[in-house]
């Protein structure tokens, strides 16, 4: 059963319904659930498919090519493996002439950046059938799909040769949003409360293959423990595998996401040049865009600053948790996670990966104001003496700055506190200048207890369970 991606669903069963063929990537993380959508999604259009195989030669890979054709056509059990790919293609265009149904019909190669080595020719190869076959029928959907995602940018988004504005749709998958991890959770009948899936999602994130580890009847940090620091813990060697798995040169990708790791908010490109001990060339230009188009890193153009400003922050929760928690203490054993989610450190850094978290679900947050319909910029702010996360710039005379915190409880404004708040506002509307009315909001995981502070300071008071709202 495929869980949310209700907006990714939508364009696939559009490409049935077209006039036309359609040409879909796919991409994004390891781990992400990809190849499930596609297959949950086209189970009954899938007519032909075929899963590169990881450091397969030529030889292997076509090899794979006729096994996988003769398993979807009866017709191709005499057939002999094919030379090349312009041969293998001229077979699949054969079995595809056979198919007299005028239905869709989805033809899927799964791990493409596999197969298509620099001398296998099987890009080239790929775009003319793409070109010369499939754009003269009108009754295919063809589905390309991998976890390179520097081979899938640079070769396939942004190919510059026969895919060259071919593509009809591309989708970008990513990781599940705490609605989606809920419901994910429940189809699993683990039932979890907000605050409880709250401090998973801290920890590994929304990525499916992760949550699909969680136990029922275990509680978050049993679940935690066993996966993160038992031995052989499930999620022990993961940070180790992905970036290999997802990027080439990926010593470069790592030594980003460390760098970032080490700061408390985000910092320019030039401060993370020199966090990197790198110069500003190609290598690492291209690593940071892989990164953000992956969903590892996020980039937010400070208030009324341009994009050459922009500031740059670590996205990605397990890779926090594990340069934060795993890596530093290896093979701890049972009763590690126990011992120090109740430290401050773990307090401390659990309200930086909440402001993460809520970054990411603004939607949401817009959502419970009332104002997702209000056309709007996000961006952030800070001067010298005082820091924002979150500005909400909207386009009907309302600013609304955010304060996230995670705390255990319904949290209280107390003198320093509303102090500290106060502050914030004055500095913001002195800094900026702005003309708007400026509204305090507060995005706490219990809300703020109403008291003489609240009741002067916030114009809004939202609770973790507006990160949960459908959007």
């Amino acid at each position: 059963m495929v869980v949310g991606r209700v907006h990714e669903i939508k364009i696939m069963n559009e490409m049935l319904e077209s006039a036309s063929s359609e040409l879909l990537a796919v991409y994004g993380r390891r781990r992400v659930g990809k190849t499930f959508l596609i297959r949950e999604v086209y189970k009954k259009h899938i007519v032909f498919e075929l899963t590169g195989l990881y450091k397969g030669n030529l030889k292997d890979q076509l090899q794979n090519f006729h096994t996988q054709l003769k398993l979807s056509s009866r017709k191709s059990k005499d057939i002999k493996i094919p030379s090349d790919w312009f041969n293998a293609f001229r077979l699949l265009e054969e079995y595809l002439n056979r198919l007299k149904s005028k239905k869709k019909k989805v033809v899927f190669i799964d791990e493409f950046p596999w197969i298509a080595t620099a001398r296998s020719k099987f890009l080239m190869v790929f775009e003319h059938f793409w070109n010369t076959y499939c754009t003269k029928r009108n009754d295919l959907v063809v589905v390309v799909c991998g976890s390179s995602a520097s081979f899938m940018i640079h070769n396939i988004i942004k190919n510059k040769g026969g895919l060259h504005n071919r593509l009809s749709q591309k989708i970008k998958l990513m990781p599940f949003n705490l609605n989606e991890v809920e419901l994910f959770l429940k189809s699993k009948n683990i039932k979890l409360n907000h605050y409880d899936i709250l401090q998973l999602y801290m920890v590994i994130g929304g990525v499916p293959h992760y949550l699909g580890k969680i136990r029922k009847g275990e509680s978050v940090v049993q679940n935690i423990d066993r996966l993160c620091f038992e031995s052989n813990g499930g999620l022990i060697d993961e940070f180790n595998e992905v970036f290999k798995s997802l990027f080439v040169n990926s010593d470069v990708h790592e030594q980003i996401v460390r760098a970032l790791s080490s700061t408390k908010k985000g910092v320019t490109r030039k401060h993370l040049l020199e966090l990197c001990k790198m110069g500003s060339g190609g290598i690492f230009s291209k690593a940071l865009d892989e990164l953000m188009e992956s969903g590892f890193i996020a980039r937010y153009v400070p208030f009324g600053k341009r994009k050459k400003d922009s500031l740059y922050r670590l996205s990605d929760e397990y890779s926090l948790f594990y340069l934060k928690f795993i890596e530093p203490m290896p093979g701890q054993g049972s009763g590690t996670w126990a011992r120090l989610f109740t430290k401050q450190t773990y307090k401390s850094w659990s309200g930086l990966v909440f402001e993460t978290i809520c970054l990411e679900h603004v939607q949401q947050i817009k959502k419970e104001l009332g104002i997702d319909r209000i056309y709007s910029v996000n961006s952030s702010w800070r001067n010298e003496k005082s820091q924002i996360d979150l500005v909400i710039d909207r386009n009907d005379g309302i600013i609304n700055i955010c304060e996230m915190k995670f705390y255990n409880g319904p949290f209280t404004i107390n003198k320093p506190e509303y102090l500290n708040l106060k502050n914030k506002v004055v500095q913001f509307k002195e800094s900026t200048k702005t003309r708007k009315n400026v509204f305090l909001t507060m995005v706490y995981t219990y809300g703020v207890s109403e008291n003489a502070n609240s009741i002067e300071l916030v114009s809004n008071n939202l609770s973790m369970d507006c990160l949960f709202e459908k959007v």
